[in-house]
């Protein structure tokens, strides 16, 4: 049964042998850097400069991140790390990732985040900029933003 949401995107990365362990499999606090760099590249296929924090009116912190591990991947194994916004809040975005083995699709680990935008020289949550909701809500097929 494949309990992953639907996903538009996804970026391909391939697992190199320092992200593995003792036990010759993927340790697990690799897998942190491997939803950064699809989180990054989802913005990018959008249109939204991840450099640029202009570009997103603020900065996104971490608020909450939970993953769970389905199956190891073990060293040189080729993975798409799966991205979405599951849903916009006033300040926050929630993102859900899954990471499967190719060219099996085999479910390897699935996370959910919470990053909240904050404006660094405040200190405090700012806004998520039209632009960003927009550009969420047309690529993931919204109804409404």
């Amino acid at each position: 049964v494949d309990d992953r949401p639907p996903f538009s995107f996804a970026a391909a990365t391939r697992v190199a042998f320092s992200d593995t362990d003792a036990q010759s499999i993927v340790y697990y606090g690799r897998y942190a850097p491997y939803f950064d760099v699809a989180r990054v590249e989802y913005f990018r296929h959008l249109g939204i400069d991840p450099h640029d924090a202009d570009d997103r009116h603020g900065e996104l912190v971490m608020r909450h991140f939970a993953i769970d591990y389905h199956a190891p991947a073990v060293f040189d194994d080729l993975l798409e790390v799966y991205c979405r916004i599951e849903a916009i809040g006033t300040t926050s975005l929630t993102f859900e990732y899954a990471v499967t083995k190719s060219p099996t699709g085999q479910l390897l680990a699935t996370a959910r985040q919470v990053m909240v935008n904050v404006d660094l020289a405040q200190r405090k949550p700012c806004p998520v900029p039209d632009r960003v909701r927009a550009a969420v809500a047309a690529f993931e097929q919204w109804e409404s933003a």
